[in-house]
């Protein structure tokens, strides 16, 4: 698997993800500057990190969406490429419609930071086919818009086309049906909250993380 990360002002996890894609895939990661206009060819994955981008002084990940990179990663998407984003980087998908639902301030209208323990919810995506069905894991949590809003309607069709990845068990921030990561109609776009670049191996405390990185590794990820 080849991967790139996208690099925005404000990106502060982006290094940790590129580290994480590294250590799973054995491969270098590109960095792609947020004014680039064209993605290197043949990659499999582009991950967009968790951080502050542009300083979150609008909608958070509204200016990242108008980004030109973000123009390429959009069509990227469209033809079948697996696209991740993380706090931030989930943000800047729905802001693109990549995913659908709303990020909102986070239902105490505090930051939170802190290990969540999450339920695997779905595997039909190389996100998540190597974790087990039901299977509990712990990834970090640390945002201020986290709340995932789905109406009802989104919601039983989430559901009913198996587009929830993971949800909550302590729901830390109010998402609609404890949703921490959903994923586009064809599996290959996963936005999440929770950070699994953060417990992806022991000096970090834990590996959960690594189980998503090394499925992605050994899926095939062709476009």
């Amino acid at each position: 698997m080849r991967a790139g990360v996208i690099v925005f002002p404000g990106s502060n996890c982006d290094r940790d993800l590129a580290l994480a894609l590294e250590r799973a895939t054995g491969r270098p990661t590109r960095m792609i500057w947020h004014k680039d206009h064209d993605l290197p060819q043949g990659l499999d994955l582009i991950a967009i990190p968790g951080g502050f981008s542009f300083g979150d002084y609008l909608r958070c990940g509204a200016i990242a969406a108008t980004a030109p990179i973000m123009r390429a990663v959009v069509e990227f998407a469209k033809t079948g490429g697996h696209v991740l984003g993380v706090c931030n980087g989930f943000q800047v998908l729905i802001e693109t419609s990549l995913l659908p639902g709303a990020l909102l301030r986070n239902a105490n209208l505090k930051f939170v930071c802190r290990d969540v323990a999450l339920k695997v919810e779905s595997r039909k995506s190389s996100f998540t086919e190597k974790f087990l069905q039901g299977q509990e894991v712990t990834f970090p949590v640390a945002h201020h818009d986290g709340n995932y809003f789905a109406s009802a309607e989104l919601l039983e069709r989430l559901e009913g086309e198996n587009r929830i990845a993971f949800r909550y068990r302590d729901n830390p921030n109010g998402s609609t049906a404890d949703i921490a990561g959903v994923l586009s109609e064809n599996g290959r776009v996963l936005g999440m909250m929770p950070h699994p670049e953060r417990l992806d191996q022991p000096e970090l405390g834990g590996t959960d993380g690594a189980i998503l990185f090394e499925g992605l590794a050994e899926a095939h990820l062709a476009v």
